[in-house]
């Protein structure tokens, strides 16, 4: 059951459907609602009659709002009757005392959010002299068939009403005045004042708060502390460049085969890349290339580390250690520049699309020039073509981006980023200069 609303001081509740058989209400502060109805009218036959009324579906939608609701009702003859149930609202003192009882015990405000009315709220509140539930003479009628008690018209609503409060406790607090939305916001806001408070001393209120020795809560105050906390913080602000790395220039010697310089340049290396990975994950808008480096193999990770231009002994170390040459290391690190691990993919690995997938490229492929405009494209194994008459190829990568390539020095060598659109790949290829 939801209602559609008119602000958060009014919500409307389609008619119901026609309740067959069984009691009205299923949940003890219904019962309690019906209990002040019958207690209040004077008349028994009407009471039935307009229970009959609610059964049968005669109660239209029903609109509620502080100290008022409202529908209209037919008779069996089709006659219809603007129908009022008048409830006393709260004043802002009472108010402010219900929300100082609904704060101390986060099970309260638990229970209301799990669409429950809790017992010891309604308790406290009594003690405090507040009547969240109507008792005898609290539901005051006002029908357009101009009776002065409860009439089959009122009391229906009052029925009916019963069901949308099985469901929904906050109609009630919305007809004492507040609706679900400003109560929720108030209790938070009283919530995270009091949480700003000082802590009080163990022994201030009689008890130490613990059990058995050990710090705890009631599993309903913990359910409820996600509703009850302020608001995290905004997020930092991410520094415009990274920290500087441990120097380990030291007197004592390295352990043997320890290289402190090949460590420092390990750890200025995990210093960039915190500094990205918190650049990305603000949102900001810094220099972060966003190629995903989780499950890098050793020779991918050191083309990598070889892209951001070390010393050349690095470099050195780095290429001889992959198993590359000097030239496919070079190549290596254009792709890295480009692409990340995909490019690199793409540079070193040649894949095998199936039927579909080619079928998938050819269809992309012819759609991507006008008649007059298309290359003539020749297919050079795998997932390659070659522009006829031009020192240009495209690669098709395994997610579907097309990767311009350039022929320089009798080599195939990365052109640019890749594309969704094979012609734009290919201009890039075809534009771009050589290594």
């Amino acid at each position: 059951m939801s209602g559609y609303g008119h602000g958060d001081g009014e919500r409307t509740f389609a008619a119901l459907p026609p309740a067959r058989g069984g009691v009205f209400t299923r949940t003890w502060w219904g019962q309690v609602w019906l209990k002040a109805l019958e207690d209040t009218a004077l008349d028994g036959q009407q009471l039935k009659a307009g229970r009959r009324h609610a059964r049968a579906g005669a109660v239209g939608a029903v609109s509620v709002r502080p100290g008022r609701i409202t529908a209209v009702v037919k008779d069996r003859d089709g006659t219809a009757h603007r129908s009022d149930v008048l409830v006393r609202e709260f004043s802002e003192e009472e108010w402010e005392r219900l929300l100082d009882l609904a704060v101390d015990s986060a099970g309260h405000i638990a229970a209301l959010l799990d669409r429950e009315m809790p017992p010891h709220l309604v308790e406290d509140a009594a003690a405090a002299g507040l009547d969240l539930l109507p008792g005898i003479g609290d539901l005051d009628p006002e029908c357009g068939c101009e009776a002065w008690d409860h009439c089959p018209h009122t009391a229906a609503l009052c029925y009916q009403v019963a069901r949308l409060l099985d469901e929904d406790p906050f109609v009630l607090l919305l007809m004492r005045g507040r609706g679900e939305r400003t109560l929720l916001d108030q209790l938070q806001e009283r919530s995270a004042s009091r949480a700003a408070a000082p802590p009080a001393r163990d022994g201030d209120d009689g008890s130490s708060g613990d059990v058995g020795g050990m710090p705890g809560v009631p599993a309903e105050e913990a359910y409820a502390s996600a509703f009850l906390l302020p608001p995290l913080p905004g997020p930092p602000v991410a520094p415009a460049a990274p920290g500087r790395a441990p120097s380990l220039d030291a007197d004592t010697e390295p352990e043997p085969g320890v290289d402190p310089a090949a460590l420092e340049f390990l750890a200025a290396d995990a210093v960039g890349r915190a500094h990205r990975l918190l650049v990305e994950a603000l949102g900001s808008d810094g220099e972060a290339p966003g190629f995903a480096e989780a499950g890098l193999t050793g020779a991918q990770d050191a083309v990598r580390l070889a892209a951001g231009s070390p010393a050349p002994w690095i470099a050195a170390r780095l290429t001889a250690g992959s198993g590359r040459s000097r030239a496919e290391m070079d190549l290596a690190t254009r792709a890295w520049r480009f692409g990340g691990a995909a490019a690199l993919a793409v540079l070193e690995e040649e894949w095998a699309p199936d039927a579909e997938a080619l079928a998938r490229a050819g269809t992309r492929l012819a759609e991507a020039w006008e008649d007059d405009e298309r290359p003539v494209l020749r297919r050079a194994g795998g997932a390659r073509w070659t522009a006829v008459g031009a020192e240009a190829q495209l690669r098709l990568g395994e997610d579907g981006r097309w990767w311009p390539y350039l022929k320089s020095g009798g080599r195939w060598v990365p052109a640019g980023p890749p594309d969704r659109d094979p012609a734009t790949a290919l201009a890039t290829a075809s534009t771009a200069g050589a290594v």
